[in-house]
């Protein structure tokens, strides 16, 4: 699917790597480039025209998000970093201020490190109680473990949309409708969601959602905190500097800016941001609901020729995300990464940042095929003739 837009697969490569992060079409690169070839000054700064252009530039990309994830105003869209510092926001700029000792906050073990240790901090800081959501045994959450498990002490659930190794799209509408009957705030890790089927957090009763622009065919360096505006107003910056005060005196009078810009100290990524932009408008071209039907396919066709392997071990075989998990029996994961590496087949290999996920897997590393759009059943067909000669490993390797 529109293979031609990304000059990476211009070389002799499969990647299979885009639980990590994506390639980049040439209309994100082309956005950027313009930025830094014709207009390259700073946001927010300057009273000349190409700054001002710059300012118009930034500021209608919060809007394309607005308007990707449906929230009810750009105002809720925060600029960041990535979905790591989105979440840390949400720990310790708002919850490490209205939670107290005691109080729970539900997980899984199949979370990733960024919606884990910021919690297992304000643990250590403030006494919250951190308990795990039960998963099933393909490793999946349901609605059922979730009723099972929360208590009046419950105040928060934090969980990724779709989890980077196991890949099970959870069922986030009915997750959020009971959190609202329970009076729990819903935080939501979409950084493995929201470039792969449609969002919408108001459907699906999101309080806050993070999410970072180079899973989603955007640049590396900028991500997307939303939150409900109710709750931004409550929320602390972590960072203190020029752009998000309207003044400041030598005596500590100062005042800090609305939102969302109190939450923008510095100098923003702006060719990020517009970059960003781009890869929105291209996610859009094509269709969040196109992707999804495509990516699901590739993984049942990838499932049902893997399985034809005899010394492939799958993880995750009835997963509806495009990510699949798998190892060659009796050989390490990153000696199987490398043995692809040698064929040009791109997987990753180890614990993918979900450390935890071992209690449940009971296996600490796996390697890990993530599909995206511009992936192909022939790819597919290539990794699976190099997985059957793989009695030759390490030959290769060693």
């Amino acid at each position: 699917m529109n293979r031609e837009d990304f000059p990476m697969l211009k070389k002799d490569l499969i990647y299979f790597d885009n639980g990590a992060t994506t390639l980049k079409p040439k209309p994100v690169i082309d956005a950027m480039v313009d930025y830094y070839s014709n207009y390259s000054a700073n946001a927010h700064r300057g009273d000349y025209d190409i700054s001002l252009k710059v300012d118009t530039a930034y500021e209608q990309v919060r809007e394309k998000v607005r308007n990707f994830i449906h929230c009810k105003s750009k105002d809720e869209i925060i600029f960041t970093k990535g979905a790591t510092e989105s979440l840390n926001m949400v720990v310790f700029g708002y919850m490490k201020y209205r939670l107290k000792k005691g109080d729970e906050v539900l997980l899984t073990k199949a979370e990733h490190a960024s919606n884990v240790l910021p919690w297992q901090e304000l643990e250590k800081e403030i006494g919250i109680q951190i308990r795990y959501i039960p998963l099933n045994e393909d490793h999946t959450l349901t609605l059922e473990n979730v009723k099972k498990i929360i208590t009046p002490k419950t105040k928060v659930i934090s969980i990724a949309h779709i989890t980077n190794v196991v890949g099970d799209i959870r069922p986030l509408e009915e997750i959020g409708q009971l959190c609202q009957e329970n009076n729990i705030l819903l935080v939501v890790d979409g950084a493995q969601s929201v470039a792969h089927l449609p969002m919408d957090v108001e459907k699906y009763h999101i309080d806050f959602l993070a999410f970072s622009g180079h899973k989603m065919l955007g640049p590396t360096g900028v991500g997307v905190l939303y939150g409900k505006y109710e709750l931004l107003e409550n929320m602390k910056p972590l960072q203190f500097g020029g752009g998000m005060n309207s003044f400041f005196e030598s005596d500590g009078t100062l005042e800090y800016k609305g939102i969302p810009t109190r939450f923008e100290a510095g100098t923003p990524p702006i060719a990020e941001v517009i970059g960003l932009g781009a890869a929105i408008e291209y996610l859009q071209g094509i269709g969040m609901e196109r992707i999804h039907q495509y990516e699901v396919e590739l993984k049942k066709y990838a499932i049902q020729e893997l399985e034809k392997i005899p010394n492939i071990t799958i993880y995750n075989k009835h997963s509806t995300g495009g990510i699949v998990a798998f190892n060659i029996d009796d050989v390490f994961s990153q000696d199987a990464a490398l043995y692809l590496n040698h064929y040009h087949i791109c997987v990753r290999a180890g614990n993918h940042c979900a450390k935890i996920l071992k209690d449940e897997l009971k296996i600490k590393n796996t390697c890990r095929i993530s599909f995206y759009l511009y992936n192909t059943k022939e790819e597919i067909d290539r990794l699976v003739q190099v997985l059957k000669q793989s009695k030759d490993i390490f030959k290769i390797v060693l």
